[in-house]
């Protein structure tokens, strides 16, 4: 078992209710196994195939068809139980889940009830005000998808799509540590960003392969310290659970819109039913779906065409040896190594690929703050504005900016030029340094020549020499004028130097 360390947080109050209600949340968060075929078949997961076009016969539900586990997606699993903290069972095993959709042709589905094959672990989940919640994982297990049924190609009809059926699952349960919409959907993103780290799941929600069903109660104050300390879920109150989350704002939405659909039930002397709803955006509310089933309703058996899964834990320890460095780790060794701050460590380590950016810029200018400084700024914002561009399609490779960064650095160009010159390579491409050359871009460090323009300044304006002397805050003016004489090429710091000592003489 994991020694955790659980601190309570601060819950989310409903306001405008006739008395004080906090929120409990748990989540069950449905990830897919980024490997190339399925579950128990070779059948491909590629996404966007023509409907029906990557179906096995084992996934069709053929008679006489057995499951084989691939390996593959057991040591996705194990990684991404590793990658939270958790513990790895060396024993686990399959069940069947029985239920009946037009998707689902075999009529059950193979998952992990009993015994699944990564236990208790944890995430640290940071909240924009600076504080982070520990939110328990209370299991994760391996399953397969169902398919896809498509209702508006016809009027009359309703089409099935299995691509997706036998896909690989893997369900993170959480406790009910969630306290409210916003934390819920840090969450969320949580572990996404762990399992983008890991390889294990490429966390695209448009595409279905991170979905999320939520789990909401309303309880009084109180209540939630009476469930800690005795882990009786009686305290919490009823939950409903909301199916099928695909979106952050959609979940924060969700989760807002049935606590207060709850709270005004009680008011109103009524009793919360168990169920599972959906969510209608167009709407924004939530709806009765079906009555919540209980594990008795599915009438889980062993499957008996799996033997149990029985690992060793040299395969595990071998993986974990193997496991890259994880977004906390990196942000802590940002803060240390580069001295940035917490922000630019979050923004630069919120995707593996913006940080492994990041320090390339760092290894080709020696500078990890400016690093930092010009590719969340600069480069961030010139891909936003280039149709959102991702990282690795960056005009401006990492040696490029690098370089930049070192002409600033040696004096060879000012700020402003290096705007300048940023532009030009994220336009044009090219060796920062060579374009510098050849338009004449260095800045001006000859102190006779800034002088001698700033001399000229001082005698056409005397009368606001004698301003700035009354008033030290008017030097700036005659900065900004040296600056404008010589084309914005002149050494910023010996401007000022230079009319300070000009203006106090």
């Amino acid at each position: 078992m994991l020694d955790l360390t659980y601190e309570t947080p601060k819950p989310k109050v409903i306001a405008g209710a006739k008395q004080d209600w906090e929120l409990v949340i748990g989540l069950e968060v449905h990830a897919q196994v980024a490997t190339n075929a399925k579950l128990f078949s070779g059948a491909s997961t590629e996404f966007g195939a023509e409907p029906n076009s990557n179906v096995a016969f084992v996934d069709a539900g053929m008679p006489g068809m057995l499951p084989v586990i691939n390996e593959g997606c057991v040591a996705q699993a194990v990684k991404t139980g590793l990658g939270l903290k958790a513990d790895i069972n060396l024993y686990s095993a399959f069940d069947r889940k029985n239920y009946f959709y037009p998707d689902l042709p075999q009529g059950y589905q193979i998952s992990q009830l009993y015994h699944p094959i990564v236990g208790e672990g944890q995430v640290l989940v940071e909240m924009g005000d600076g504080t982070a919640r520990v939110v328990r994982i209370e299991r994760i297990h391996l399953e397969q998808d169902a398919g896809k049924s498509i209702h508006d190609m016809d009027p009359h009809m309703s089409f099935v799509d299995l691509n997706r059926t036998g896909v690989a699952l893997m369900e993170i349960v959480s406790r009910p540590d969630i306290r409210g919409p916003e934390e819920a959907a840090a969450y969320v993103g949580k572990l996404r960003q762990i399992m983008r780290y890991l390889g294990t799941c490429d966390g695209n929600m448009q595409n279905g392969n991170l979905r999320a069903d939520v789990n909401v109660s309303v309880c009084t104050p109180g209540a939630y310290e009476k469930y800690m300390e005795t882990q009786d879920f009686s305290h919490l109150g009823t939950r409903c659970e909301i199916k099928n989350m695909n979106s952050m704002r959609f979940i924060q939405a969700a989760i807002d819109h049935e606590a207060r659909r709850q709270i005004a039930i009680i008011e109103a002397g009524g009793t919360v039913d168990q169920e599972t709803r959906l969510y209608d955006p167009d709407k924004g509310e939530t709806r009765s779906m079906r009555s919540k089933e209980e594990a008795h309703d599915y009438r889980y058996f062993p499957c008996p065409d799996l033997l149990p899964l029985e690992i060793e834990q040299a395969w595990v320890d071998d993986i974990a040896s193997n496991l890259p460095e994880l977004p906390d780790q990196k942000k802590a060794r940002f803060i240390t190594d580069y001295g940035l701050s917490d922000y630019d460590a979050s923004v630069l380590t919120a995707e593996a690929e913006n940080a492994a950016f990041f320090e390339e810029v760092e290894k080709a200018s020696g500078d990890g703050k400016l690093a930092a400084n010009w590719v969340i700024n600069d480069l961030f914002g010139a891909l936003k504005n280039d149709g959102d561009k991702e990282i690795e399609d960056s005009p401006v490779s990492p040696a490029q900016l690098g370089g930049i960064i070192k002409l600033i650095k040696s004096d060879v160009i000012s700020g402003k030029i290096a705007k300048e010159l940023f532009e030009i390579v994220y336009a044009e491409g090219g060796d920062p340094a060579e374009i510098v050359e050849a338009r004449g871009m260095k800045q001006v460090t000859d102190t006779g020549a800034i002088e001698a323009a700033l001399d000229e300044i001082i005698a056409a304006n005397p009368a606001q020499v004698e301003k700035a002397k009354v008033n030290p805050k008017l030097a700036g003016w005659f900065v900004g004028q040296v600056m404008k004489a010589t084309g914005g090429k002149a050494n910023p710091k010996a401007v000022n130097e230079l009319v300070s000592k000009k203006l106090s003489s």
